[in-house]
């Protein structure tokens, strides 16, 4: 049994922190509650005490608590500290070492872990101090979960829910619980590549590098030493994981061969098949003669996936492909598996509930080995990288 300690500051969502409570003890471990002002301004005292089943603290000056150094002894006696609600007022005191309440005292004293659910109106989220705060926090190793878009209490639109239950759940297992790829290395591609035309013109594609991101942030919550190599991307990197920033397939080549030697490999990427030969070091000037035509000659680049795959000198224990089709996707995900030497292939058509996979959350794909075919349906990107990740923990478990 774990102990969690859940400090709930003064917004909306803190009513919601009761039913964290409650999936916490269903999962058989230990909360104690922390209260600011503001937040028994929400919820009484008493809901948090009769589900967490322990007493719950509200006042920094409390003499029976602070005769023990209360704020010291709560964050020590726990095994991980939840900031759920986290709001914009605390995150920012967090920042700048404020110590004015028991909660402020204990995040400031804390030597555990510590999981933050931001809940806030869009607007204070986006507003630029709250960007500098959160990635100052980051910076120094907290871990975020959330927050979610959608309509807030006060009827705007946006980022700023808190997260659901079920998902700050799954990110307090992964800091509580052992484990499971600790010892492995990973690295996984992502995004698209760009091949460049002239100084300022380029081929590429659709790739937002949301599939790729979600399994290499999975892969590090479970253990694994992850380098994520991603090409141009306009999505956040995962938190604490080394980025390597590339372009061209080429530069993606030469990065995962710099990755060598590793256990596990996901190529999500979205590579060009193609670069151009007759690349101008000079932007490309329109002729004043509407007839003309400008030819691109193009040739093949590296295939990465299989570069890696059959290379002679360490060849990931696993090595992982993705493949988007248009048409017999089963077919030619079995014979890219085979041509490419490659041990899993995770295959999605382009078209899905007639939209474009390229910046979607959902994603319907299919995951083949030698031996096995499973249809995983129109499921999140999120849900695609956890139950890849399950496989890979199963394959390692049973390789052991």
């Amino acid at each position: 049994m774990k102990k969690i300690l859940l400090i709930v500051s003064g917004g909306i969502a803190a009513y919601r922190s009761l039913d964290l409570i409650r999936e916490i003890k269903r999962r058989g471990d230990d909360v104690t509650c922390v209260l600011t002002k503001s937040a028994t301004k929400f919820v009484q005292p008493l809901s948090f005490a009769s589900l967490s089943q322990n007493k719950v603290y509200t006042d920094l000056f409390d003499i029976e608590n602070e005769s023990k150094i209360g704020h010291i002894k709560l964050s020590r006696d726990a095994d991980l500290i939840v900031l759920a609600p986290a709001t914009a007022n605390i995150l920012a005191k967090m920042v700048h070492g404020v110590s004015d309440s028991l909660a402020t005292s204990i995040l400031l004293a804390n030597n555990k872990p510590l999981l933050i659910a931001p809940s806030m109106n869009v607007k204070m989220w986006n507003n630029p101090a709250t960007i500098k705060n959160i990635k100052t926090l980051k910076k120094d190793g907290h871990i975020f979960v959330g927050p979610d878009d959608g309509e807030m209490a006060c009827g705007e639109v946006g980022s700023g829910k808190m997260s659901k239950v079920e998902d700050i759940y799954k990110e307090i297992s992964y800091l509580i619980n052992e484990s499971p790829l600790k010892g492995k290395k990973a690295f996984v591609t992502s995004g698209p590549t760009i091949e460049p035309i002239d100084p300022v013109r380029f081929i590429s594609n659709r790739s937002s590098g949301k599939q790729g991101h979600a399994i290499a942030s999975l892969l590090s919550k479970l253990g694994a030493e992850t380098h994520l190599i991603t090409g141009p991307v306009n999505i956040p990197y995962p938190d604490n994981i080394k980025v390597t920033e590339i372009n061209t397939a080429d530069e993606m080549l030469e990065a995962c061969l710099s990755s060598l030697p590793a256990d596990i490999s996901v190529f999500a990427a979205a590579v060009s098949d193609w670069k151009v030969t007759n690349q101008s070091a000079k932007k490309i000037k329109k002729s004043e003669n509407k007839n003309n035509d400008m030819n691109i000659i193009l040739k093949q680049n590296p295939d990465v996936l299989k570069t890696i795959s059959e290379t002679n000198k360490n060849r990931p224990e696993l090595v992982v492909g993705f493949t988007l089709e248009t048409e017999n996707l089963i077919e030619s995900a079995k014979y890219k598996m085979t041509k490419k030497s490659c041990d899993w292939m995770i295959a999605n058509n382009h078209i899905q509930n007639n939209k474009s996979v390229f910046d979607n959350d959902m994603n319907e794909v299919s995951f083949l080995t030698s031996d096995l075919q499973e249809n995983w349906g129109l499921i999140s990107k999120k849900s695609v990288a956890e139950k890849l990740c399950n496989k890979i923990i199963n394959h390692f478990n049973n390789v052991t």
